[in-house]
């Protein structure tokens, strides 16, 4: 199977036109489209957001006291769900 994909930009509301494919006249296939995700895009850039400021809060010293207490915290809820 000859799998072939191209990115397009949706123009005009309810059509799509393909030029320039690699295939030959006759030649049966299948056309599948998925939209991006601009969900998943916007949870990605909100994600990296978090992780860049959790890394600049872990340069911070974080005492011993602090993560039991976090670790406990968590310890309580995940009982709690049981």
């Amino acid at each position: 199977m000859l799998a072939y994909r191209k990115y397009i930009t949706i123009k005009n509301a309810g059509s799509l036109i393909l030029k320039d494919l690699p295939f030959t006249p006759g030649q049966k296939v299948e056309v599948l489209i998925i939209a991006e995700e601009e969900k998943k895009q916007n949870l990605l850039k909100k994600f990296k957001g978090l992780v860049s400021k959790t890394r600049k809060e872990i340069r911070t010293t974080i005492s011993e006291k602090v993560i039991a207490g976090e670790v406990k915290a968590v310890r309580r809820k995940n009982a709690g769900n049981r």
